[in-house]
C-alpha cells in the first residue's frame, strides 16, 4: 500500500471528514510502539495521551498483537447472538474474578464506553423498577444521548444537541480545589457526600432513584480525586435507600491508578462496574460487570449489540489482563511514584500550576492565572498542549474549565521518556511565565 504524503492526508481530512470529529493535534500517525508515536514526516513524539487512556499496555504490545493475529486466523465475527464463542466466555470469567466484590458476578461486552453506560442504566432501571438516575457535577460518561445527559460539560459535548433524557439529576462532586460548599477538606466532614440526603429532599425522592453513577476519579472533568472515604460514604447512602451504585471505571480502570480498578483504593464493591478504553489494547471493547442477580434481571434478548464482544477484541482483552496481572501492575505503582515526583516539582516551581493531583499513573495539573483567585488558565493550557507538541510531547487537557493538563501515558513508558517529557513541560511552562 502506498503511503500518502502529509499534505495529501490533510487534503483528504478537509474534503472528506466533517469538523465534528475533532483532531487534538495536526499529526498523521505512521507508526506507534510503546509510549512513542511517529508521524508521516518521520518525527518522533513521546505519547502522554495513550489514545486517551486506551494504550495502557503500550502501543503494539507484542502479546496483544499475537493474540489478535491468532484469533483472526480462526474466525473474525460470527456474532455472539448467533453463535457463542470461547473468547467472550473466557474474558467474562476473568472480569468476574478480577473486578471488586466478593459476590457472584456476570459480565456482558459492548463496543464503546457510552454503550457500557447506556446498558448499565438500562439494567439498573429494569432491576429496580425505578426511573431516576443521579450523576455528578464535572462528570463525563460519553456522547450517546443518555451518556451525554449524564455528562456535565456543556462545551463541546452537549452544546446544540438537546433536549436530553429525562429523570437524570446532578449532585455536587468532591472537587476539593473548588469546593461547592466553600469548605476545606481537613474539616468538611465530607459535606458533599452527606448533602445527598438533602438532595433527595430538594431534587428527587430517593425511592425513585434506580442508580447513582460515579467515576472513582473523574477523567474528562479534570482528573478530580475525591478525598478518602467519599466513595464509601456515598455507597452507604445508596445502600440505605436501595439505590444501585455504578462505578464508571472506563478511564480510571485497567491499572491507571496503580490498582486494576480505582475503587479498590477504598475497598469499594459497586453493584455494577464499567470497564473500557484500555481493556481491548487498542480495539473497541467495553464491559458491564455486576452482581449476578442484577445482571440477570432483564429478559433474554433485552441487551446486546451486533458487534458487542467481538472475538478478536475479546482475545485482545484476555492478553491485556494477562499483561496487567502478570507484572505490569507492579510497574504502574513504581511509575506512579516517579510521576508524582515530576508533577510536584512542576507545582513547586511554576506559579501557573494551581494544583497537581492524581493517583497511580493518573495525574494532572490544574493551571490558574492566580493561585489566590484560582482563575482558570484555559488559554494557557491550550498553549501548553500546542507548544509541547512542537517540542515532541503529546499531552491532553481536560476539565470543565479546559485548564487541566492530564497524562495518560502507556504504563510501559520508560524513565528516560518520562524525564524527557517532563523536561519539555518544564520548558513550556517557563516560556509561558516569561
Amino acid at each position: 500500500m502506498n503511503q500518502l504524503t502529509t499534505q495529501e492526508l490533510r487534503d483528504l481530512r478537509q474534503s472528506e471528514v466533517p469538523q465534528g470529529p475533532y483532531n487534538i493535534t495536526p499529526l498523521y500517525v505512521q507508526k506507534a510502539y510503546g509510549a512513542v508515536l511517529e508521524d508521516t514526516e518521520g518525527k518522533r513524539y513521546i505519547d502522554f495521551a495513550g489514545g486517551i487512556g486506551v494504550e495502557n499496555v503500550g502501543h503494539g504490545a507484542p502479546e496483544v498483537v499475537k493474540a489478535i493475529k491468532a484469533q483472526v486466523d480462526a474466525y473474525i465475527h460470527p456474532c455472539f447472538h448467533v453463535a457463542a464463542y470461547e473468547p467472550y466466555l473466557l474474558l467474562a470469567r476473568e472480569l468476574n474474578r478480577l473486578t471488586p466484590g466478593g459476590f457472584a458476578k456476570k459480565t456482558m461486552f459492548l463496543s464503546s464506553g457510552a454503550e457500557a453506560v447506556e446498558n448499565a442504566i438500562k439494567i439498573a432501571r429494569y432491576a429496580t423498577g425505578r426511573p431516576a438516575v443521579v450523576t455528578f457535577e464535572n462528570a463525563y460518561h460519553g456522547r450517546t444521548y443518555m451518556a451525554m445527559t449524564l455528562t456535565s460539560q456543556g462545551m463541546p459535548y452537549k452544546k446544540g444537541f438537546g433536549p436530553f433524557c429525562p429523570e437524570v439529576y446532578r449532585a455536587p462532586f468532591a472537587y476539593c480545589y473548588r469546593c461547592a460548599f466553600g469548605l476545606e477538606p481537613s474539616s468538611c466532614g465530607l459535606r458533599c457526600a452527606d448533602h445527598l440526603e438533602d438532595f433527595f429532599s430538594t431534587h428527587v425522592p430517593a425511592d425513585t432513584v434506580a442508580a447513582m453513577i460515579v467515576e472513582p476519579i473523574q477523567g474528562e472533568g479534570g482528573f478530580i480525586v475525591p478525598p478518602q472515604g467519599y466513595l464509601s460514604r456515598i455507597h452507604q447512602i445508596c445502600k440505605k435507600h436501595g439505590i444501585l451504585l455504578i462505578a464508571d471505571e472506563i478511564q480510571a480502570g485497567m491499572g491507571r491508578t496503580g490498582k486494576l480498578y480505582a475503587c479498590e483504593h477504598e475497598n469499594l464493591e459497586p453493584d455494577l462496574i464499567l470497564t473500557g478504553k484500555a481493556l481491548g489494547g487498542g480495539l473497541p471493547l467495553t464491559a458491564v460487570t455486576g452482581r449476578a442477580e442484577i445482571m440477570d434481571a432483564t429478559h433474554a434478548g433485552g441487551l446486546g449489540g451486533t458487534f458487542a464482544g467481538n472475538p478478536v477484541c475479546c482475545r485482545a482483552g484476555i492478553a491485556v489482563l494477562g499483561l496487567l496481572t502478570g507484572g505490569l501492575m507492579e510497574k504502574a505503582q513504581t511509575l506512579g511514584t516517579e510521576l508524582e515526583k515530576h508533577f510536584r516539582a512542576l507545582e513547586a516551581k511554576h506559579p501557573l500550576v494551581g494544583q497537581v493531583r492524581g493517583k497511580g499513573v493518573m495525574w494532572g495539573m490544574e493551571l490558574v492565572r492566580d493561585r489566590g483567585s484560582k482563575e482558570p488558565a484555559d488559554q494557557e493550557a491550550n498553549q501548553v498542549v500546542a507548544e509541547s507538541l512542537k517540542q515532541g510531547l503529546i499531552v491532553l487537557r481536560c476539565g470543565v474549565h479546559h485548564n487541566v493538563i492530564r497524562t495518560l501515558m502507556p504504563l510501559t513508558v520508560t524513565k528516560q521518556e518520562l524525564a524527557e517529557g517532563f523536561a519539555i513541560l518544564d520548558r513550556v511552562l517557563s516560556g509561558l511565565e516569561g
